[in-house]
């Protein structure tokens, strides 16, 4: 049975994100504890905020009025209240990187929709770079921050900006994990002058092949490898390790794969490099668990989109720290959504809850 005031909490939670988010309070005409309950109507159902609520309009024209970074910062805001919860400041992480994105159908235009096939009606596609715990030894393996990314970003400023953002919420970091899309001579560059552990999954260029190659099947070697990097017209030199594991059988595809990793950690284990990268898949099963509080959008506006990507991360949160060994994340967004409903014919009590949230 999950604890009613525990929910009754956990919806004063989400009306502080809105408010902080859209710089509104109680005194204005409409605010979170208006905003909380049509948001997840949507979210439980996966369905547009205007098939459930009349205060659609109301609610696109504060997102409008809103800076992007107000939602980023209220985000974060709720991550520093769980990182004193569960002393994280002294603990020991393991993060992964990953871009996700959501579906657009119409006319693609601006830097803030990348274009797409067409294939099932999709035309353009909205990207969020997503920084996720994904540790061992951290039972909370949630989203700790995510960004809006357009057309022609700077991948690894992109990165950086989201570890500074994190650094202050959480303890020492052991090593970050990046699949092939991320095997950037600038990001391996910036990470390493910023002494931040890597290890990023290598795509097979020539040179690789080449030594692939040379391999027997089962074998595994590390080679220091040189790098150079023009950057703002200057050249960089700097070395990387380069791990090589040739044709490692994999029990989930049941075949031979060749293995290439990049890393920057001098002491680390060859033969747990494979176990080591799959944990990064964990910020895949997040986003799966996140489409299920999906909430439908046709506005082509990127503060619109960021704000709604990061309430459904804030109710996966939420879940997955609180919830999750009571009930599955979809009966949780069915149970919040049906105390909000409570508590709003209850505003005095509601309202209440909220300022303890707030407080707490």
């Amino acid at each position: 049975m999950v604890n009613r005031e525990q929910l009754v909490f956990s919806c004063g939670i989400l009306r502080h994100f809105i408010n902080g988010s859209l710089g509104l309070n109680r005194e204005k005409y409409v605010s979170g504890f208006e905003l909380s309950k049509p948001l997840l109507d949507a979210a439980a159902y996966n369905t547009y905020v205007e098939t459930v609520s009349n205060k659609a309009d109301i609610f696109y024209l504060r997102i409008k009025q809103s800076l992007t970074e107000m939602a980023k910062y209220s985000y974060l805001d709720y991550i520093g209240r769980i990182s004193r919860k569960f002393d994280w400041k002294n603990k020991e992480f393991v993060l992964a990187f990953d871009y996700t994105d959501e579906d657009f159908y119409g006319e693609v235009q601006g830097l803030d929709i990348y274009g797409w096939t067409g294939k099932n009606g999709v035309t353009g596609k909205f990207k969020f770079l997503t920084c996720s715990i994904v540790s061992d030894d951290v039972p909370q393996r949630i989203p700790l921050i995510s960004i809006p990314v357009q057309l022609g970003h700077n991948m690894s400023y992109a990165v950086t900006h989201c570890l500074d953002l994190i650094k202050p919420h959480i303890g020492k970091i052991l090593l970050v994990l990046f699949d092939r899309w991320f095997y950037s001579k600038e990001l391996m560059y910036d990470l390493k002058a910023l002494k931040i552990p890597y290890l990023i999954f290598v795509p097979k260029d020539k040179f690789i092949k080449t030594e692939l190659n040379g391999m027997q099947d089962e074998e595994k070697k590390i080679i220091e490898h040189e790098y150079k990097l023009n950057l703002d017209k200057s050249n960089y030199k700097f070395e990387s390790r380069l791990a090589f594991l040739k044709q490692i059988f994999s029990k989930k595809l049941d075949k031979n794969l060749d293995w290439v990793f990049a890393t920057n950690v001098e002491d680390i284990e060859i033969d747990k490099l494979i176990e080591t990268y799959k944990k990064r898949w964990r910020i895949e099963t997040q986003f799966r668990v996140q489409d299920e509080a999906r909430i439908k959008c046709k506005s082509k506006e990127m503060k619109i989109r960021y704000f709604l990507f990061l309430f459904e991360q804030i109710l996966q949160t939420q879940w997955a720290c609180f919830y999750k060994e009571e009930i599955n994340f979809k009966q949780f967004l069915i149970e919040i959504q049906k105390v909000c409903e409570t508590l709003i014919e209850n505003p005095k009590r509601s309202y209440s809850k909220s300022l303890k949230a707030k407080v707490e």
